[in-house]
Parts: structure tokens; sequence; C-alpha cells
């Protein structure tokens, strides 16, 4: 794949087409319903106007781009499950047996699997793309989780896979994630980008005790500490306490944005993903579309700080991109009600008096 280099891309990320969202919203106004009935939907279609260039945005094709990577500080006792599951669940990903499987084919998207840097070795598959940064990343208990040269692959190698998921059709681009662990690592740049304690931003994860929880929170307490990371620096966070998958997930958020297609993030881990990519350009968070609100406590937080607004609540926290892809149809609704509803003129309807 071709590389594209992190500062090109900031660089190519620019303001929303404002010509495109004026034009979107007047044609809101003049569609067969009250004015603002459709409520968000209406918001979304002329976000999208925006993000796309087009003043009737349509969605061509969607894809859930979907991270795995393994973690160190799995050996910390954070989690429920052992590392190997990672691994395990890659291979399920590509046999089409997992959520994130079902719920793309329901809605119509396609899946792009990518092994970031899973501990075990799995085997080839053409359906596999192979980045393998690291065998799983170090403690970040002990140190940093990766170098920063690490740090910069993952993000570019997301940028130029999101590039060519777009140059095949693209234009709604969702977030996926696979990784024993990796709810502690977005617990740790939650912390650490929004200014919270570990405490207030780590969850139960896989599934662990209240008492499992207070110890993981202690676990993220100790790397910050240990790490002495610049929060202002988002490339310096993700090498301290991220992890490979979010890494390549900021470089897919990054690589869409720049090329003026639609965002779809999904629960806590692309929301960490997305708290390193507004780090490093602010302006990323008008590409955005927040799927919904996790059940990890820290997702809250990390929304609030990109200034996002989940679509629903379904109590989910699974990651794998299950709620971007349910997104997708309510985003793709908002702009066929655009494009498809009659306005009061070609219907013959009588305006508001």
């Amino acid at each position: 794949m071709k590389k594209i280099s992190l500062e090109a891309t900031i660089d190519n990320i620019k303001q929303l087409d404002g010509a495109a969202m004026a034009k979107a919203r007047k044609r809101q106004d003049m569609l067969t319903k009250p004015a603002g009935s459709l409520g968000r939907l209406e918001d979304i279609s002329v976000q999208l106007a925006g993000i796309l260039g087009q003043a009737v945005p349509k969605i061509r094709e969607k894809v859930v781009i979907l991270a795995a990577g393994d973690h160190g500080v799995a050996a910390d006792g954070v989690s429920a499950y052992p590392q190997e599951v990672t691994a395990q669940m890659v291979m399920n990903f590509l046999q089409g047996g997992a959520a994130i499987n079902v719920l793309a084919r329901h809605v119509g998207a396609r899946v792009v699997i990518i092994d970031a840097g899973v501990a075990t070795a799995i085997p080839s598959h053409t359906d596999l793309i192979s980045l393998r940064i690291g065998r799983g990343t170090a403690s970040m208990a002990k140190g940093p989780a990766m170098s920063p040269e690490q740090a910069r692959r993952c993000i570019e190698e997301g940028i130029a896979i999101a590039t060519k998921e777009i140059e095949k059709g693209a234009d709604m681009v969702g977030t996926g994630d696979m990784g024993i662990g990796n709810t502690t690592a977005a617990s740790a740049i939650t912390s650490v980008i929004c200014g919270k304690t570990p405490l207030k931003v780590t969850g139960l994860g896989t599934g662990i005790s209240e008492e499992q929880r207070k110890h993981k929170a202690r676990i993220i307490e100790q790397a910050i500490e240990k790490n002495r990371i610049d929060p202002g620096d988002g490339l310096d966070v993700l090498a301290k306490v991220g992890g490979f998958e979010i890494g390549v997930l900021a470089g897919v958020i990054l690589g869409t944005a720049a090329l003026r297609k639609v965002v779809v993030l999904d629960g806590f881990i692309s929301g960490a993903a997305g708290l390193i990519a507004y780090t490093l350009c602010p302006r990323v968070k008008e590409y955005i579309i927040a799927a919904h609100l996790s059940v990890e406590q820290g997702h809250i937080s990390a929304l609030k700080h990109l200034g996002l607004e989940p679509l629903f609540d379904l109590r989910m926290r699974l990651g794998e991109g299950t709620g971007a892809a349910l997104a997708m149809t309510i985003i793709e609704g908002a702009a066929r009600c655009l494009a498809e509803m009659a306005t009061f003129g070609e219907a013959g309807v009588s305006e508001k008096g």
C-alpha cells in the first residue's frame, strides 16, 4: 500500500463544505414535513453534505475496518479472558461467525480485518491484512507500550488502509477493534487526554469484578506515573499507553477525513482512537459521527471531549465495529430522506401558512 505521511494527511483535513451544507439545509426546509420534524436525521444529512461536498449527499459503499492487537498489560491481570482469545477471534472474523460479520451483512457493509499486532501467529488468509507491527505491545505498567516509530507506523498504516478502501468506493468508514486488554489501553488514553482519574474512566471490560476493576485502575495509574506522558501529543500518548490496533484506527479516522468521507465511530476503543486523532488534528471531529454510547464508563468522557453526541444507547460494549455497523443504517437513512423525499412543490402539498 502507498505510504502517506501523517503530516500530509493532517494538512489535507479541511473545513466542511459550507456551501453544500447551506444547500442541503435549504432543501430540508422544502421537504414535505414540518421543519425540524426529522430531528437529528436532518442535522446528519447536512453534516454529510459538508463532508462529501454534495448538496444532496449519496452513500455508495460502506466498510468497517476492524483492527486487532494484543497488549502486554494483559499479563497484569486486567482481563477476564486469556490473550490467545485475540487470535481466535480474528479467525472467527475471517470465517464470518462474529457479531460484526452478522451485522455487516445485515447493513450491506464490507469488513476489512487487520492484524495490527496480535501476539499469537495467525495463518495467512486472503482476507487478512497482516501488519504485525509487534507481537503485542509491551506492558504500559513497566514502560512505554511501544516505540515512537511504532506509534507513527500504526497511524500511517491506518491512513493507507483507509485510502485504499476509499479508492475502492467507500463513502462511509466504520471503526472496529479486537484485543484482550484493550479497554485498559483505552482507559489510560482517556484518562490522560481527558484529564480524568483512571478509576473514573475504567470499566468492567470483558466482565471483571469490581475488585478487579479497581486493580485495573491502579495498573493504569502506575502506567501514567511511570511514563511521563504529554497529553497534548497524540503520538506520545499512543506510544506510552496505547495499542497497535488503536493507533491503526486513529490513522483510519484521519485518512478518511483527509479524503472527505464519513467516519462512523464505534464504542470505547474507537473512542480512544478518536481522542488520539483529535489530539493530532482537532478538525477531524467534524467528519465523525458517533454511533453509540458504550456501557464502558470512560466512553462518555471521550465523547464529551470530542464534542460528539452518540446516535443511540443499546447498552452495548462488544466493540468489533458492531455499533458502527448499526449506525450506518441511520446515517444512510438520513441521506436518503434528503435525496428522495418530495418537496412541497413537487408533491402539490400546501406549505405552512
